[in-house]
């Protein structure tokens, strides 16, 4: 089965590369953008998803900056 994980920065991290963007997009016409978070996603195939939730927490994710999410796709 296919797994879809969102990794983010938390409500209240400084998210330098967010910062840039917004500051990028009305230069390039783009305005009223008030906030702009980059995060990361991460596809796998697994073969049960009962150990993903694990895996976020321990590896794809640092859970004292970063949230996560995650579902099966297929």
């Amino acid at each position: 089965m296919k797994v879809r994980v969102l990794v983010r920065p938390k409500e209240g991290i400084l998210d330098p590369q967010g910062e840039a963007v917004r500051g990028a997009l009305p230069a390039l016409g783009f305005g009223g953008v008030k906030t702009v978070h980059i995060g990361r996603l991460i596809e796998m195939e697994v073969e049960s998803a009962d150990e993903v939730d694990a895996m976020c927490r321990r590896l794809l994710s640092n859970p004292t900056i970063e949230e996560y999410e995650w579902e099966v796709v297929s």
